[in-house]
């Protein structure tokens, strides 16, 4: 598995359509802060819209934009002209989502100055905090107008195709695309902003992702910066420089998130006790475990361990 995808498959993200909105003219829709574990999204089927953050940033969006909230931030989803007045909204059904539309019409064939799918992803903080906790919030990937994204663009046309047409299984469709759609975009992301610091700019350095993923595959193991720097074909100080640029941390804080990260997939979705769990991450007392966990994650394993999943089945 690539390294992307195993930081998606630890994070488990879990993609629901909440509606579709149609809206034309003026509209101004508030978007209230969602509590931890939820990362609301929108994407632009059709039109053009602003988002407004809760510091007054302000973003436009056009037809391909994808526009996510990874810790859950209040933002208003706004019409391009910021207009002050503005008409009444209806709730509806458009055969597939729960429709919202300002133009007094019922059905979803009158055409609309924006068509807008919003959704969340559900997602454990633990597990996930090596990917989506290090993304800006919003975080933002236009498309529009680059022929280099054609399969991302592909995804898009399909989820509007099925939002559309409302043929039987179409929300199902259009939500396992939502997925898709967030693999694709971080890693279109990571691509465009590799010189950033962060995790998917990380991923991109084709170098340094060799040596994230060695410690993804063995995170028991006593790594040394020397030995990870060999992975990535550079000396240990040219290594570890460049990781930190790249990353924005160190290589051991990082590989100790890479632990812990790994700790939690295993405490929710295995009956294997801490000591065994610390062990398979790099610890050689169930002490230093917990003690790492607790300052890493802000509480003990047993606690996190008991505390309720959604979508998450145990294996032994």
């Amino acid at each position: 598995m690539d390294t992307l995808s195993r930081l998606i498959d630890l994070a488990r993200p879990q993609a629901s359509l909440d509606l579709r909105c149609l809206l034309s003219g003026a509209f101004d829709i508030d978007h209230g802060r969602e509590e931890a574990g939820i990362a609301p999204f929108h994407l632009v089927l059709d039109g053009a819209c602003v988002v407004e953050t809760a510091d007054g940033a302000q973003r436009a969006l056009h037809a391909g934009d994808f526009m996510l909230f990874p810790r859950g931030a209040a933002h208003r989803v706004r019409d391009v002209q910021r207009s002050a007045a503005t008409a009444p909204v209806t709730q509806g059904h458009d055969g597939m989502l729960p429709l919202r539309r300002n133009d007094g019409h019922d059905g979803a064939h009158v055409p609309a100055d924006l068509d807008l799918l919003c959704g969340r992803f559900v997602y454990s903080p633990g597990s996930s905090a090596l990917l989506l906790n290090a993304l800006p919030d919003p975080f933002h990937v236009s498309l529009g107008g680059m022929e280099t994204l054609d399969s991302l663009q592909t995804v898009i046309a399909l989820m509007r195709s099925e939002a559309e047409r409302r043929q039987a299984g179409a929300l199902a469709i259009v939500t396992a695309l939502s997925n898709a759609l967030l693999a694709m975009a971080l890693r279109v992301h990571g691509e465009q902003n590799a010189s950033a610091s962060g995790v998917l700019a990380l991923l991109a350095d084709a170098r340094l992702g060799a040596s994230v993923q060695g410690m993804l595959s063995a995170p028991e193991r006593a790594w040394t910066i020397a030995e990870l720097g060999e992975l990535a074909a550079m000396s240990r100080a040219t290594y570890a420089r460049h990781f930190n640029e790249r990353a924005g941390m160190t290589v051991m804080d990082f590989l100790t998130q890479i632990r812990m990260t790994i700790a939690c997939d295993l405490l929710r979705r295995t009956q294997r006790s801490a000591a065994e769990i610390g062990e398979a991450v790099g610890y050689q007392s169930e002490a230093a475990f917990g003690k790492a966990f607790q300052q890493s994650v802000g509480m003990p394993p047993g606690r996190y361990r008991r505390r309720p999943q959604e979508n998450d089945g145990a294996e032994n």
